[in-house]
């Protein structure tokens, strides 16, 4: 565990740098750190992030090359192939340290709640499957007082959508979940702001960390 509080603490002042505007000089694509991370790679974290433009994991938690294995898809979902991707990270680099990063705003959250309040379909059925994974994170919602209230809707869907692809990765896989029990591995969910830069870790975090 320590292990992975560590990355996480390395996050959070990557973060403060990105938002304070003071990058740390070996964040930078040197030649030597891509010689080096040629050979071998060794991330410190995983992000499963969402594929946003305006949410790069990298840039946000100002690291470089070698330092976060990135997975990237719309609306930060938990698929198979992203359960395996994330296995395989931890299998292959003994990385301690899963983050589920969500954002404020998403399109796929609210292209979601838009299908459930129209009763529409998506335009594809590929972009049905990613509807479909989120659907049920956020359908409670729309049964609540929320409904009035469409940015509060909006801001709590996407954060029940954060936390249930944390639960997802908990419960998904027979190689992640003995890990996580005996506190090997440490996965947990937080909501990048658009408008501020800032990383709110807000789910899964051990009470010995600061937020």
């Amino acid at each position: 565990m320590d292990k992975a509080l560590e990355a996480l603490e390395r996050l959070k002042a990557g973060n403060h740098r990105y938002v304070t505007e003071v990058r740390a000089p070996d964040s930078y694509t040197f030649r030597a750190r891509r010689a080096a991370v040629a050979v071998r790679q060794e991330p410190f974290a995983i992000i499963l992030g969402c594929s946003d433009s305006r949410a790069p994991a990298e840039i946000v938690f100002d690291q470089g090359l070698g330092d976060l294995f990135v997975i990237r898809v719309a609306g930060n979902i938990v698929a198979p192939s992203q359960i395996g991707s994330v296995e395989f990270a931890v299998h292959e680099f003994n990385t301690q340290l899963v983050v589920v990063l969500g954002h404020s705003d998403c399109g796929a959250v609210h292209a979601t709640l838009d299908a459930l309040k129209d009763h529409s379909e998506a335009p594809s059925p590929n972009i049905g499957s990613i509807v479909s994974r989120i659907r049920p994170s956020v359908e409670a919602l729309l049964e609540s007082d929320l409904k009035n209230n469409s940015e509060e809707l909006m801001n709590q869907a996407v954060r029940s959508n954060i936390r249930a692809s944390v639960n997802s990765l908990h419960r998904g896989s027979d190689i992640l979940k003995p890990l996580i029990s005996n506190g090997e591995l440490l996965v947990v969910g937080a909501e990048y702001s658009l408008e501020t830069g800032i990383v709110d870790f807000f789910e899964g975090i051990p009470a010995v960390s600061s937020k």
